[in-house]
């Protein structure tokens, strides 16, 4: 527990002061930042030493590092794991992109692509993932409080500069649809168009993600979005990565299911043509029953004639 209270000590101390000699990095609240004896500020990584361009969205895979070092120490035991929806991310290039490779304590690996999203069946160790292929398109689907309805021209206006602030260029902001209280909003970059100033759209989509949620990257910073003077109060967001090439998942979980609804067909099919078969036969005997009393009264009378 001491190592615990030390760290947070120590970060606190280190934000404190760097926060006291306007030295921050707006675009990641989890930094140390220093000046040093010309004035520079230079801020590094919670729980590394990676140095960050603060003017810049830091990557996806180190935001998700920074965020969690301590809940990595005290659950799972592994200094560099984050624990993400299909298992606990550890593998990053210098540069702080996602290694194509994901692998957990269990000795279980998937490919992922560019959003660290996975894109394959899970497997051991022998699984070779080739490439890290590129999320080119995202889809972002959320909703408003809905105190009333807008022009979708007007949504669209009030959502754009929104992400141009996030340093995204206005040409991967494809479309923004809207039809009240549900907006999408669809980013498209294309692998050829990107060029090595431009954030990436998955960055974007998480740091959009983590604002809407109220629970923002940036230093200081809380989501406004406003539509002609009227709040626009964002809620529920999902989204939806697609890659430059297809996924390849196999077909064992489709087979699975289908397997499983095929039986119940036959099942529920068999049933039924039972219940109709006991039905007939219970109209066969009932029809039965009646033909033999009814012979049984023609022929009572016919036995009394001399």
């Amino acid at each position: 527990m001491e190592p615990l209270f030390g760290f947070l000590l120590g970060l606190i101390l280190a934000v404190a002061s760097s926060v006291q000699n306007n030295c921050t990095c707006v675009t990641n609240k989890w930094t140390i930042c220093a000046q040093d004896a010309s004035g520079s500020c230079t801020c590094t990584l919670v729980g590394s030493n990676h140095k960050l361009d603060c003017p810049t969205l830091t990557s996806k895979y180190l935001l998700m590092k920074a965020e969690n070092p301590l809940k990595e120490k005290r659950f799972w035991g592994c200094p560099r794991g984050l624990l993400d929806n299909d298992g606990i991310y550890n593998d990053c290039e210098d540069s702080g992109i996602f290694k194509a490779r994901q692998c957990n304590q269990t000795d279980t690996c998937w490919c992922v692509n560019t959003a660290g999203v996975r894109r394959t069946e899970k497997a051991d160790k022998s699984l070779s993932c080739g490439e890290l292929v590129r999320t080119s398109c995202i889809y972002t689907e959320l909703k408003h409080k809905k105190s009333s309805a807008f022009n979708v021209p007007d949504v669209a206006n009030a959502l754009k500069p929104l992400f141009e602030s996030y340093k995204l260029h206005p040409k991967y902001i494809a479309a923004v649809k809207y039809d009240s209280p549900f907006i999408q909003i669809h980013l498209n970059q294309k692998d050829f168009e990107k060029s090595r100033c431009d954030v990436d759209i998955a960055d974007v989509a998480c740091y959009f993600e983590k604002d809407v949620k109220d629970d923002s990257f940036h230093y200081n910073s809380t989501l406004t979005v406003s539509v002609n003077g009227d709040a626009l109060i964002l809620k529920k967001i999902r989204i939806y990565y697609v890659d430059e090439k297809p996924p390849e998942f196999c077909m064992r979980q489709l087979v699975a299911g289908v397997s499983a609804v095929v039986t119940v067909v036959i099942l529920a099919a068999g049933l039924g043509i039972a219940v109709l078969v006991i039905l007939r036969w219970l109209r066969t005997r009932k029809y039965e029953k009646v033909e033999i009393k009814e012979m049984g009264e023609i022929k009572a009378p016919s036995l009394q004639l001399p």
